[in-house]
């Protein structure tokens, strides 16, 4: 495993539900060590600024939350009533494996519901609703979650170690612990003019939270945000769903709920990727949301676009990306942030 596939490994395998991402700013905290000036916001956000020569302020942000489950209520029985924290799709959720993440650390469990043989014939072809779910961590009453050092107001996360697989790489939570490992390997080149600013921030998933006090913190004068698209390269996907395909190259969304890109910006990207023969590909996800919707509109307004690396299956419990999208990643991050000059960045601006 390569150093890039071991960064990822250890920032996908870390726990870290929205509001919860302590152990993976442990990970990336160790990783951005000596580079840069470090600190964090008052929601918990990582934010890195390596001093430039005078050029502008560009953010490099990336959310360090996954999607999880958030503990309300511990039955008499020992059974885990949750919410959902996070975009969660029923069908995906039944049967997985969790971490259940209390005092005494990770307690494994199974997100369990009614068999389907109890059920009445028209309820068998519904969904099941989250709210009919359940974790089972294996206790036998309320008394022995306690001892588990689990409580109301934990956290659980799927279980999925990360693995090589094919020339993929499979893992939990790359949305967005890719994103994270691009604003890593973008400061660790140190390859620019600029001051740059990685943010790593907490609680995308749910609300942008995070975006909004590091966009603060780090007061930009132009703003990428790094995150995932939906790949549209299996079975049942059509062209106008999800146009992105796994191997492809690095994404640029053009539209989603959060965020319209600044057209500039988004010729300057397709420019670059162009002129260093860097594939490249266009999506958009109407009904998503990044941390670029709150960079853009700090201030006066800061010239944003969001890219990132199609993804097969996010929001569930394992999700698969390219190692090749993510090294032309890199190389577009990198050469994008050296085209940043004050002259360049004022062009941006409408």
């Amino acid at each position: 495993m390569d150093a890039r596939a071991e960064l990822l490994r250890e920032l996908t395998e870390a726990p870290g539900a929205p509001g919860f991402e302590v152990a993976v700013r442990d990970v990336a905290l160790r990783a951005v060590a000596s580079l840069g000036d470090q600190r964090r916001d008052g929601l918990g956000s990582v934010l890195v600024e390596q001093a430039g020569t005078g050029g502008p302020r560009v953010l490099l942000g990336a959310h360090m939350d996954e999607v999880g489950f958030l503990i309300t209520r511990i039955t008499p029985e020992g059974f885990l009533r949750f919410q959902t924290l996070g975009g969660w799709w029923e069908q995906v959720m039944l049967a997985q494996r969790v971490h259940v993440v209390g005092r005494e650390g990770p307690v494994l469990g199974i997100v369990g519901s009614k068999p389907p043989h109890v059920l009445p014939a028209d309820e068998r072809r519904k969904m099941v609703e989250k709210r009919d779910m359940f974790i089972d961590v294996g206790a036998g009453s309320a008394a022995d979650v306690e001892r588990m050092g689990i409580r109301p107001g934990d956290f659980a996360v799927p279980v999925c170690p990360f693995a090589e697989f094919g020339g993929l790489w499979l893992g939990k939570a790359f949305d967005d612990r890719a994103g994270c490992a691009l604003v890593i390997e973008t400061l660790r080149a140190r390859a620019h003019p600029n001051t740059l600013i990685g943010a790593l921030t907490v609680q995308e998933e749910t609300g942008l939270r995070g975006a909004q006090t590091a966009v603060t913190a780090s007061r930009p004068d132009v703003a990428i945000s790094l995150d995932v698209g939906i790949a549209g390269d299996t079975p049942g996907m059509r062209p106008d769903e999800a146009q992105a395909r796994v191997g492809g190259g690095p994404v640029a969304l053009l539209y989603d709920g959060s965020l319209i890109p600044n057209p500039r910006l988004r010729d300057l990207v397709a420019d670059i990727a162009a002129r260093e023969g860097i594939p490249f590909q266009y999506d958009l996800i109407p009904g998503g949301g990044n941390d670029g919707g709150r960079f853009q509109q700090f201030g006066e307004g800061v010239p944003t676009i969001c890219l990132g690396l199609p993804a097969r299956y996010i929001h569930s419990a394992a999700s698969v990306i390219s190692p090749a999208d993510f090294e032309h990643a890199t190389n577009l991050l990198l050469a994008l942030v050296q085209r940043l000059d004050a002259d360049t960045v004022r062009g941006l601006r409408p």
